[in-house]
């Protein structure tokens, strides 16, 4: 596979961004061409940016094996949201970054060749994407993700009370608005909305299972679909790095 390293700047946020982009190389290229060829947006957590995927997984071989264009975009620590300071993530993420890739590759933006995935931050940034814009994938999975607003409850007195509240504004109104996971799945209900494919896992001792079981309880209530696949494990990139492939393996 080609590795495509991009700096750009986004109309949406305003500062340069790195941008990582797995495709085939040209000779595998003559025989199925981008346009054609299904796209992975993948995302990273926190504490990472768009070189974590490669560093720390697998993903090259295994968008080598499946044919998979990657796309590993950076958003620092934003939790891909439009923040009050007019850095506007998730319209980066959901309408400025594909119309860039659109036009300068010609990827596909087809509903049944794009996925989304993520780990932990990038787990709520992909499932948020794929509850606002549904009819644009085929599948998602968020992998350790933060699917509940119950995280910041236990943040008085955490000095990342002041960050979070930098990302999301006041967070006493988080709650039923548009950052809820909770909200997502109440609103997909009442909608019935035709859903992605939602492939969801979390360690068992990860610190953030509770939100993932309680997450799972909220789509059991709703009457949503969830494949979700519940394991030994941390929050570590071996764990993440099976699970990738597992959903690959369930949607592809």
């Amino acid at each position: 596979m080609a590795l495509l390293y991009i700096d750009h700047v986004p109309m949406t946020v305003k500062m340069n961004l790195p941008l990582t982009v797995i495709v085939p190389e040209p000779a595998a290229l003559r025989a199925q061409p981008l346009r054609e060829r299904k796209v992975l947006y993948l995302l990273h957590g926190l504490s990472d940016d768009a070189s974590a995927w490669l560093r720390y997984s697998t993903i090259e071989s295994v968008a080598m094996a499946r044919g998979l264009v990657v796309v590993m975009p950076s958003v620092g620590r934003s939790f891909y949201v439009d923040q009050p300071n007019g850095q506007l993530y998730f319209s980066y993420l959901t309408d400025e970054l594909p119309r860039y890739l659109s036009d300068v590759f010609g990827l596909s933006t087809r509903r049944e060749d794009t996925l989304i995935a993520g780990v932990s931050m990038g787990g709520y940034g992909a499932f948020k994407t794929a509850f606002a814009f549904p009819e644009r994938f085929a599948a998602a999975a968020s992998l350790s993700g933060v699917l509940s607003l119950e995280v910041f409850n236990a943040l008085p007195g955490d000095p990342r009370q002041a960050e979070f509240a930098h990302i999301f504004g006041d967070l006493s109104k988080l709650g039923g608005s548009a950052h809820d996971p909770a909200a997502w799945v109440a609103d997909a209900a009442k909608r019935g909305v035709s859903l992605p494919k939602l492939y969801v896992t979390c360690g068992r001792q990860d610190d953030l299972y509770p939100l993932h079981r309680h997450f799972l309880a909220l789509c059991q209530a709703q009457g949503l679909t969830v494949d979700a696949h519940d394991e030994d494990g941390g929050h570590v990139w071996p764990f993440w790095d099976r699970q990738i492939q597992r959903f690959l393996d369930h949607v592809l």
